[in-house]
C-alpha cells in the first residue's frame, strides 16, 4: 500500500512507511536493519541450528542458564536474528579502514589494556576479542546476543585462546560479568552513527562495570551533515521518466520520487558533491554521553554555498576518535579534537581531525578511504538551483523511533532563497 501523502511548500511530504526492516541502499542493495551484532538481547529458547542452545546459553558457565529472561520484541528478534548470517561479519571484517583503525588502537593502547580485563560489546565474530588479548589482556568477556557467539566461540577455541576470551551469549543488559572491568571496546556505530541505537548498550556497559579511569575503545564520535548536489542521480531516478523510448511517461514522476527519495540513501559520493562546510550534528563523548542525549538530537544549521549548482539533498557522516584512558581524558582534549567551529556551525574540515600522528580517527568522510558505512543521503523531492554564497538554514532533528528505538525518525526544516521547505523520513 502506497503511504498517505501530502504537499508542504510544493513537495511531497510522507510520514513513517513501511513495514520492512531494511535501509535501502542505492543500486537496488537493501540492507539488513542489523549491520553488526548489538551486545544485547535473544530471545527465549530457540532453535537456531546451533544444537538449540538456549538464548542465555553462557559458554563460561557449561550450558548452565543463569535467569529467566523476558522475551525480546519481534524488532529485536528480528536484529539479532540478522546478524546470525556470516555475510554481515565478513563485510565488516573486509573492511580494511575499520578493522585495521580497531587493531591499532588496541595496540597504540597496549599499556591500557595488558593485564587488564575488557569487555566487548557486541563482538560478533570475536576478532576484536582477540586483537585485546594478542594484546596481553588477562581477560576478555566477548558479549553478542546473535547466534554467531556460536561461531565466535569455536575461533577463540581454535586460537587456544579459551582461558583468556570469555564468550557470552545475550544482552549486555542481562549477562552476568562479576567482576569490574578495566576497558570497554564496541563497534557500535550505524549508519548515520545513531542508526540501531546500540550505543545505549556501551553506555550500560560503562556505567556498570567501568572502573574509573578506564578506557573506552572508541572514546568519541561525531556526527556531521552538508548540502550535497547530485544531479546525475536526480536524473537517473526522475528524469528517465520524462522519455522512454520516446514515451512520455511523466505522469510516474509523483511515484518515482516517492520510490527513490522517501527513505534514506547510504551510498557514496565523493568530496565534490559537498556544496560547503560541514556542521556538527552532534558530539558524543563516550565516557559522559546518557542515554537521555540520544532519544533526540536536534541542531541548527546555516551553510554557505561554494558553488553554483542544485541542491539535491543533505548529507551525513560521522569520525570516531581512540583517546587514552578517562585519566586523561578532559574537556579540555575534547575540545580539541573538534573541528574549528564557525558561528554559523559548520566546520572547518582541514582542521578537524587534529595531528594524526597523535590521535588515531576513524571517518566516513566523502573525502576519506570509503568505508562500508559510506555516508548517508537525505534526497529532496526536488532540487532547488542554488547560488554561490547562497544561504541554506534549517533544523535538523533526529529521533529515536517510538515504533522501534533502533530506527531513527529524520525530520529537516530547511530554507533558501526565500523558500522553506520540510523533508521527513524515517530509517528503518
Amino acid at each position: 500500500m502506497l503511504p498517505n501523502a501530502g504537499h508542504i511548500n510544493g513537495h511531497w511530504q510522507h510520514g513513517v512507511v513501511g513495514t520492512t526492516t531494511t535501509a535501502r541502499s542505492h543500486g537496488g542493495r537493501l540492507r539488513k536493519v542489523g549491520r553488526r551484532s548489538r551486545g544485547g538481547g535473544g530471545r527465549d529458547g530457540y532453535g537456531d541450528g546451533h544444537g538449540g542452545l538456549p538464548r542465555d546459553f553462557s559458554f563460561a558457565d557449561d550450558g548452565k542458564q543463569e535467569r529467566n529472561r523476558p522475551p525480546c520484541t519481534d524488532f529485536d528478534v528480528a536484529y539479532f536474528e540478522s546478524y546470525a548470517h556470516l555475510g554481515i561479519h565478513e563485510q565488516m571484517i573486509k573492511d580494511r579502514t575499520r578493522t585495521d583503525t580497531y587493531r591499532n588502537a588496541i595496540f597504540q593502547y597496549q599499556d591500557s589494556i595488558a593485564g587488564k580485563v575488557v569487555v566487548d560489546v557486541g563482538c560478533g565474530t570475536g576478532i576484536l576479542s582477540i586483537f585485546c588479548a594478542q594484546a596481553g589482556a588477562k581477560r576478555v568477556y566477548a558479549v553478542d546476543a546473535s547466534d554467531i557467539a556460536v561461531q565466535a566461540n569455536e575461533v577463540v577455541k581454535s586460537n587456544n585462546l579459551s582461558d583468556i576470551v570469555i564468550v557470552l551469549r545475550g544482552q549486555i543488559e542481562e549477562v552476568e560479568i562479576d567482576e569490574e572491568v578495566d576497558v570497554i571496546i564496541s563497534e557500535w556505530m550505524g549508519y548515520m552513527l545513531l542508526y540501531e541505537s546500540m550505543l545505549g548498550s556501551v553506555i550500560f556497559a560503562r556505567d556498570r562495570w567501568l572502573k574509573p579511569g578506564g578506557l573506552i575503545l572508541p572514546s568519541n564520535a561525531t556526527l556531521y551533515m552538508a548540502p550535497v548536489t547530485h544531479p546525475d542521480r536526480y536524473s537517473a531516478c526522475i528524469d528517465f521518466w520524462r522519455n522512454v523510448y520516446g514515451i512520455d511517461m511523466s505522469a510516474m514522476l509523483p511515484l518515482a520520487k516517492q520510490c527513490a527519495f522517501e527513505e534514506p540513501s547510504v551510498e557514496t559520493i565523493s568530496g565534490e558533491n559537498v556544496m560547503t562546510w560541514p556542521h556538527v550534528v552532534k558530539h558524543v563523548d563516550c565516557y559522559t554521553v546518557t542515554m537521555n542525549e540520544l532519544e533526540s538530537v536536534i541542531t541548527k544549521f546555516k551553510f554557505k554555498s561554494m558553488m553554483r549548482a542544485p541542491l539535491n539533498g543533505f548529507a551525513f557522516w560521522f569520525d570516531v576518535e581512540f583517546r587514552g584512558p578517562v585519566k586523561f581524558h578532559t574537556s579540555k582534549d575534547a575540545s580539541s579534537s573538534h573541528s574549528e567551529i564557525f558561528e554559523n556551525g559548520s566546520v572547518d574540515s582541514s582542521e578537524k581531525r587534529g595531528n594524526p600522528n597523535e590521535l588515531l580517527v576513524l571517518s566516513t568522510a566523502p573525502e576519506d578511504p570509503l568505508t562500508h558505512w559510506q555516508q548517508t543521503l537525505i534526497y529532496l523531492y526536488e532540487p532547488i538551483e542554488v547560488e554561490q554564497d547562497q544561504i541554506i538554514e534549517g533544523l535538523a532533528t533526529l529521533s529515536q523511533s517510538k515504533e522501534n528505538h533502533r530506527f531513527l525518525n529524520i525530520h529537516l526544516e530547511y530554507a533558501s532563497g526565500g523558500c522553506s521547505f520540510v523533508k521527513m523520513s524515517v530509517m528503518r
